[in-house]
């Protein structure tokens, strides 16, 4: 029974961003009754890489949720979103703002439902502003946000992260805006709007770019693998054809490295021995610390840099990360069985709770799989208007 076992969630959406953030509500133990067009489902169900006709992501991605198929396009479908708001905590939406208003659910009709009820919308820009009628996918949201001016070669245009950063930045804040929500009204007893746009959750991590540029004049820009003034910080070649990621520009770090390396004198040099001189030195102390790396394999060198208490990772991929120890020690590689049958390792549950740990019991279900328990449950309904609902395609 996780942190938020007794919380029920309704998560309306598709894609990413707001149903993942009902992943991550979900993993604590919050019920999560999501819901899906009827007969397509979430496209997420055949996004990206697919075995026996099933995404690989979507066993994760709708892990512990339960499945309820409406047409939120009709009065019926929408009558019975509002019958099942009644008896939820919070309602999880990423549409377009204006599309829950054109269908009767917007938070003015839901809290006339259910006064407590915590509305969490995600969206590209917002529900407010000049652009909040515009799309906005996670992708336009990092360009818009700062993010990806920042991210990359300087040579080259800018870059991506390998994943859907913007999406999981806002599915990130919408958790953290409902449990803060959620704390609120144990005080008021009421319930509210959050409101998630994905280009202001990553223009959120963009640390002290405006000032730096307002104040001191500087633009953040691309710096590939290193930040400027930083060193030595960066990504080095080891023997074996691996790379690793040293950080040791801090003045204590650094002396534990050159340590390990066998050059202490390197500490008390005046070219190295302040943050300031490190940084201004950065590309004749990478060339040094990497023609040290260069000697060792990666194994042997990250063994050695830990010895000295210098911070140092290896560059993983799947395939390592499928066999490191620590992953396995942490719960971090799960293996669960998806409705199709295939065994699937998928990220463990994060954080970690002491008292209360997040389990994954079932993985992503099949499309309406929940919709009669849920609706005769929860919204009234009974075993002839749900045959009838069913015959004319409202569920």
């Amino acid at each position: 029974m996780g942190p938020l076992s007794g919380v029920r969630v309704l998560e309306l959406g598709s894609f990413i961003a707001g149903p993942f953030a009902g992943q991550l509500l979900a993993d604590y133990g919050a019920e999560v009754i999501k819901i899906e067009p009827p007969r397509t489902g979430d496209p997420m169900r055949h996004w990206g890489i697919t075995k026996d006709g099933e995404s690989l992501w979507w066993p994760a991605i709708a892990r512990n949720k339960k499945s309820v198929t409406v047409d939120l396009r009709g009065d019926r479908g929408q009558r019975l979103v509002r019958d099942l708001v009644a008896s939820c905590d919070v309602v999880l939406e990423n549409f377009r703002p204006g599309t829950m208003a054109r269908w009767g659910l917007d938070y003015e009709s839901l809290r006339a439902v259910n006064p407590g009820v915590v509305v969490v919308h995600v969206s590209g820009f917002g529900q407010t502003g000049p652009n909040a009628g515009h799309a906005g996918f996670g992708s336009v949201a990092e360009a818009v946000g700062g993010i990806r001016y920042t991210t990359g070669s300087p040579d080259d245009t800018p870059a991506r992260a390998g994943i859907s950063l913007g999406d999981s930045l806002a599915a990130l804040f919408a958790v953290i805006g409902t449990l803060s929500a959620l704390r609120e009204r144990d005080t008021s007893g009421a319930g509210q709007e959050v409101d998630v746009a994905i280009y202001e959750a990553v223009f959120a991590l963009m640390e002290s770019m405006l000032a730096d540029y307002h104040v001191g004049g500087v633009i953040r820009t691309r710096s590939g693998s290193v930040l400027p003034g930083v060193a030595p910080s960066n990504v080095y070649p080891t023997a074996d054809g691996a790379e690793v990621v040293i950080a040791a520009n801090a003045d204590s770090v650094f002396g534990r490295l050159t340590e390990a390396m066998g050059t202490p004198e390197l500490a008390t040099d005046p070219r190295y021995a302040t943050h300031q001189a490190r940084g201004a030195a950065m590309v004749e102390l990478d060339t040094l610390v990497g023609a040290w790396t260069k000697s060792y394999d990666s194994g042997e060198l990250v063994e050695l840099l830990q010895q000295h208490g210098v911070p140092v990772g290896m560059i993983n991929t799947a395939a390592t990360i499928l066999t490191d120890a620590h992953f396995a020690a942490r719960d971090m590689i799960l293996w669960r069985q998806a409705m199709t049958g295939t065994e699937l390792p998928m990220n463990g549950v994060v954080p970690k709770f002491s008292r209360t740990p997040g389990e994954i019991e079932r993985t992503g279900p099949a499309l309406g799989a929940d919709t009669e328990d849920v609706l005769t449950r929860l919204a009234n309904v009974d075993g002839t208007e749900f045959a009838t609902l069913r015959a004319d395609g409202v569920v």
